[in-house]
């Protein structure tokens, strides 16, 4: 058994009221108001099936916690499912439980096969408080989770996709589809960057030797600059170091006369108070 739900149609709904982005899987609705969710099997259920809503915190810190609603909304609701977030519209037949173990809320209405002529079933959701109300979801994403089951609980089909309450449901659909955008373009800038090549170790050239740092190196290199004022302060530098190399050049090249003279080969050198031979 497959279960598919299609995104909340958009005919003969206030625009501003509801939003539902393909892009990021998420509904994006006002407190309150009504949600038309379609869904789409593929075979027929048995008779007695039902489809179920519950509302789960999405990250993994909070998924263990319960999702209900804020103290403020509850006290100002008279009903006696008050403390349930999800509500479902237009059924008499809808039923609320509390897990007794896990003490998650659900709601429960009965599958009804689609209309003459259409494919769909749809029902109707509401989301009583507001993804940031204090002491409910405070700002928590959740999903919600439909269920398509049989009268014994045995579960014949699964779909979820992520709600955000708030006031504005259009800009805030806007503003984080944009920010996913950026997110994925900048995440391809990335890995096309890790996939450039390293430049080859063969071509790279290698320090010149100390025995060699005296001999004239004659490669030339070309460097590009922008603006003119770069570029003259740029050439001083350059003009200033050809200069020192230069007169570092003439400087060994002049040779050191020896202080005392050398005598020739074969004769001594004499001490004070000593005489020649030839005296």
């Amino acid at each position: 058994m497959f279960l598919r739900c299609l995104p909340p149609a958009q005919k003969g709904l206030n625009m501003d009221q509801r939003k539902y982005s393909e892009l990021l899987n998420k509904l994006y609705c006002q407190l309150a108001k009504t949600s038309p969710v379609e869904v789409l099997v593929s075979k027929e259920p048995p008779m007695g099936a039902i489809l179920r809503a519950t509302a789960v915190y999405k990250k993994t810190e909070h998924v263990a916690e319960v999702v209900r609603r804020c103290p403020h909304h509850q006290i100002e609701d008279p009903a006696e499912h008050r403390s349930h977030l999800i509500r479902v519209e237009g059924s008499q037949r809808a039923q609320y439980y509390e897990d007794q173990h896990t003490k998650r809320q659900s709601v429960t209405v009965p599958y009804e096969p689609p209309q003459l002529g259409s494919e769909i079933t749809t029902i109707l959701l509401s989301f009583m408080c507001n993804s940031s109300c204090m002491g409910g979801m405070n700002r928590r994403p959740i999903l919600t989770i439909l269920t398509l089951e049989t009268p014994e609980g045995f579960v014949l089909g699964r779909r979820c996709f992520e709600v955000r309450v708030c006031a504005c449901p259009g800009r805030d659909r806007k503003t984080e589809e944009e920010n996913s955008t950026k997110m994925q373009n900048g995440t391809k800038e990335t890995k096309k960057r890790k996939s450039t090549p390293a430049p080859d170790a063969a071509s790279v050239k290698k320090s010149k030797p100390a025995s060699s740092a005296d001999e004239e190196d004659k490669d030339v290199f070309v460097l590009h600059v922008r603006g003119r004022e770069r570029y003259e302060m740029l050439k001083k530098i350059n003009d200033g170091l050809e200069l020192l190399d230069k007169e570092n050049k003439t400087k060994t090249k002049v040779s050191v006369k020896p202080e005392f003279a050398v005598p020739s080969s074969g004769k001594r050198l004499l001490q004070r108070g000593e005489r020649s031979d030839s005296d």
